[in-house]
Order: structure tokens, then C-alpha cells, then sequence
């Protein structure tokens, strides 16, 4: 829809913060916000804001079931979103004052040059995790007792620079996503949106735009990575100096064939919506140690702690454990993570190396028992994954009658190959009982909107 200047925000988010507060958003309210990544969500948000309303982001995967259980569960009064999801908000918005991002234009013309009243309440943002365990749950953080220890760790660890351009096809609804628009604005940068990412498209934004960023999530690496060679080389990066990732793993293959690809500039953040950054993997890190998330930027403390609470020793494998100027106050729906000492739980298994290098082995509920051995699908999933046929992988514990537990392993291929030639390759790496049973080719792993891996869809 062409370009915005940040004055030209500002004054149009101006106008469409009174009329949302003339529509009845008043103070405090929560206003649901489904958006794809467009000036709609931008402004949507922040004329939310500007009238005083609590931002809630919708994830554009969510059923229509889901919408309406989390509306009714965050006390929505008001949904703003893109026409594409009338259908999927139809239940969700009974009741409530609904305001497509089509319509956002008109409010702001009819409104222009009004400034909003200052509402007497700072406006906070929900993000809700992506439900790939369970029920979608909204995460508040607070805005008081902030540092700057966040961003300094963050430009400490990767080159960002005033002014960069920047195209960003993470999308705005996740923390990774919205936490890089508002760095980009801190920065300011030019950013560059696209409703939908598509491979080619993206290489195309990087190239007209000379842009010298690109934040993106795992699966959308896999996706340009698969473009073919004369595809890739129509287009030219030589400015991309930051590739910046998150949102689900990046094995050590899949940074090996980035890097070698694109060069040295692929850069990993672990976190989670609950504890935000808990580790940088820099270029160097992942050249010399692959499989690594890196190190804990400043700021940032991080321990591994066994069932009861104590730490474990360096090597050994320990629940992580995040303690942070940004971890979340607890869920709005009620519950929390598990914390000790000021640290919260991420929910994974990891391992420090003799360089102080995290290495994340699973998920602390996904290690299976099998035949008295214990057995991380992550392991498997990555000795699979640097299968020269095998795109990517994934693996689950099945019940066993001899074994209580086996393993089954899922995988996406390039080129054709005999699941019997896959479980030969893990038997040369692994294990053997760490050898799946059964390996099922699909064409495809189902992944939610932010690309994280779907696991209890493979079980069903």
C-alpha cells in the first residue's frame, strides 16, 4: 500500500485513536487485534493504544473456537482485524464493537488533525503463546522497573544499526516479530512488511529495497533454502549483513546451509514469550559449536537445575531456567511457570559446553522412556536432519508393549530415500535404541503461524 513516514503515523494513529474512543474504547479495555503484517496492524495498535485500550494480539491460525474462547477469557470489548477473518471472528465478535483494518483509512481521514485526550492509562500488550501444548495463553508483562539491560544485550550480540533497512516477515502478532518492529523504530529504520511471506517475494523485498536485515522464523529459512540455485542468485543480497531468527530451533544443519549460502550473517535468539531472550547464537558460535543457541547476552542469567531445584554440573543436562528484566508477570488466565530464585522455567532440557555455550536437548516433557533408556526426539530429529535427502524431521513417543515407549520419527524429503536407509543413518550416529521404529515420509510437518512444529498433530 505503499509508504508511511513516522510523522504520517503518528497523525493518522492520532485520528484513529479518537475515533475508536468515539466507537466506545475507553480506558483499560482489552481490544482484540488480528491482523497480517501490514500498515493495518501498525496502526490498529497503536490507535488502540492512543485511546487507552489494553492491545490483545490474535493469532492469525487461531479457529474460530479458539478466538471466541480467548476473547471471553481476556474480557475483549472490541476486535479490530483484516476483512480475510470476518468469517473465522464471527462468533467471537457477538457483542462486541468490530472494526476492520479496511475501515482504519476513513476514520483517519474523517479525523484528522484531532489529537486523543491522554487516556490516564498506560496501554499494555498481551501476546498469547502459540498453543502447540495446549490452549493458547495470554503473557502480560509489566511496563514498570524496565531497563535498557533488553535492548543493550540484544545490540551487544547483533550488529543492528541506526538506519538500517530492514524487512521483517516474522510475524507482528509474535513477540519476535513485534519486538524487532519496535527495536527498528528505536533504531529508526526503515522497515518493510509484507501481508503473507513468500519465499521468492522476500528476496525481492531484500533486493529493491537494499535492505540490510531480515527477521524472520526457522521454517521461512527452509523455505528460501529450497528455492531453486538460479532462483536464489536472480537476487542480490550482498547488503544483508543480519539474519536474525527465533521462534522455534535452528538445527545445525539448517545454520550450516544458511551460512553457507548467504555467509556469515545468521544470527539465533533463544527465548520464549514467557522469559523473552535467554541466549544469542552469533555466526562465529554456530561455525564452531552447530547445535548451539549461544550465550546468555547481558542482562540475561541463566541456569540449569535438576527436579530439585539444585544446580547441575557443567555438561550435564538440567532444566533452564531464565531470570530477566522481561519475564512475564504470569498468565492472564491465571497459572504460571514453574520459578526459583527469581528464575522461570522455559520448559526445556539444556547443557552448558567448557565455553559456556547453551545447548537446548528437548523439551523437559517430551523424553521418553524406552526400555529403561532415556531417549530425546530432539537428538534424533537433528541426526535425521543432517540426512543429505531429509528437508526436516521430527520424532514422538509412541506407546510400546515391550518397550513402554518407541520411537517414531516423521520427515519431509528432497529426494527419495528407504526408511530403512534413514534408521541405518541414525544407527551410525546414535544409539541404537535411540533408532526409531517407525519413520512415516510426509510432505509436509504441520507448523502454526509462527512455524512452530504442530507435535501432538503427528500423534493424532
Amino acid at each position: 500500500a505503499g509508504s508511511l513516514t513516522w510523522r504520517q503515523v503518528s497523525e493518522r494513529t492520532d485520528a484513529i485513536g479518537v475515533a475508536l474512543r468515539d466507537l466506545g474504547v475507553n480506558p483499560g479495555d482489552p481490544v482484540g487485534l488480528m491482523a497480517r503484517n501490514h500498515r493495518g496492524f501498525i496502526e490498529g495498535a497503536v490507535g488502540i493504544a492512543k485511546a487507552g485500550g489494553d492491545v490483545l494480539l490474535l493469532n492469525t491460525a487461531f479457529s474460530a473456537p479458539q478466538l471466541a474462547d480467548v476473547c471471553s477469557r481476556e474480557k475483549a470489548v472490541a476486535l479490530v482485524f483484516d476483512d480475510e477473518f470476518a468469517d473465522a471472528l464471527a462468533e467471537a465478535g457477538e457483542g462486541r464493537l468490530c472494526v476492520r483494518t479496511s475501515e482504519l483509512e476513513p476514520l483517519a481521514i474523517a479525523n484528522a488533525g484531532v489529537s486523543p485526550c491522554r487516556p490516564g492509562h498506560a496501554s499494555r500488550v498481551t501476546i498469547l503463546t502459540s498453543g502447540t501444548t495446549g490452549t493458547p495463553k495470554g503473557a502480560q508483562r509489566s511496563t514498570y522497573g524496565l531497563t535498557l539491560d533488553a535492548p543493550a544485550g540484544i545490540l551487544a550480540s547483533i550488529p543492528w544499526r541506526a538506519g538500517m533497512r530492514t524487512v521483517i516477515a516474522a510475524p507482528l502478532f509474535h513477540a519476535w516479530g513485534l519486538g524487532n518492529f519496535a527495536l527498528s523504530l528505536g533504531l529508526g529504520s526503515q522497515t518493510i512488511l509484507q501481508r503473507r511471506f513468500e519465499p521468492e517475494a522476500t528476496l525481492a523485498d531484500i533486493a529493491d529495497h537494499r535492505a540490510h536485515a531480515l527477521v524472520v522464523v526457522p521454517v521461512m529459512l527452509q523455505r528460501i533454502l529450497e528455492l531453486p540455485p538460479e532462483i536464489r542468485a536472480q537476487y542480490d543480497l550482498r547488503r544483508l549483513r543480519v539474519v536474525a531468527v527465533s521462534g522455534s530451533p535452528v538445527s545445525a544443519d539448517l545454520s550450516r546451509r544458511w551460512m553457507d549460502a548467504f555467509g556469515d550473517n545468521l544470527y539465533n535468539l533463544y527465548g520464549s514469550t514467557e522469559v523473552a531472550t535467554a541466549a544469542i547464537a552469533t555466526p562465529a558460535d554456530m561455525r564452531a559449536a552447530p547445535g548451539t543457541v549461544g550465550r546468555p547476552p547481558r542482562g540475561v542469567r541463566v541456569k540449569l537445575l535438576d527436579d530439585d531445584g539444585a544446580e547441575v554440573l557443567q555438561g550435564e543436562v538440567g532444566r533452564v531456567f531464565v531470570g530477566n528484566a522481561m519475564l512475564f508477570e504470569g498468565y492472564t488466565g491465571g497459572g504460571d511457570k514453574d520459578r526459583i530464585d527469581g528464575l522461570a522455567a522455559t520448559g526445556d532440557l539444556g547443557r552448558f559446553d567448557e565455553n559456556g555455550r547453551l545447548f537446548v536437548v528437548g523439551r523437559d516433557d517430551e523424553m521418553i522412556v524406552s526400555g529403561g533408556e532415556n531417549v530425546f526426539p530432539k537428538e534424533v530429529e537433528d541426526a535425521l536432519g543432517r540426512h543429505p535427502a531429509v528437508i526436516e524431521a521430527a520424532a514422538i513417543g509412541v506407546p510400546d508393549d515391550e518397550f513402554g515407549q518407541r520411537l517414531r520419527a516423521f520427515v519431509v524429503l528432497r529426494e527419495p530415500v528407504e526408511p530403512d536407509a534413514l534408521k541405518a543413518h541414525v544407527r551410525a550416529e546414535l544409539a541404537n535404541y535411540k533408532v526409531p521404529r517407525d519413520i512415516v515420509i510426509l510432505t509436509e510437518l504441520p507448523r502454526n503461524a509462527t512455524g512452530k512444529l504442530l507435535k501432538r498433530d503427528l500423534g493424532a
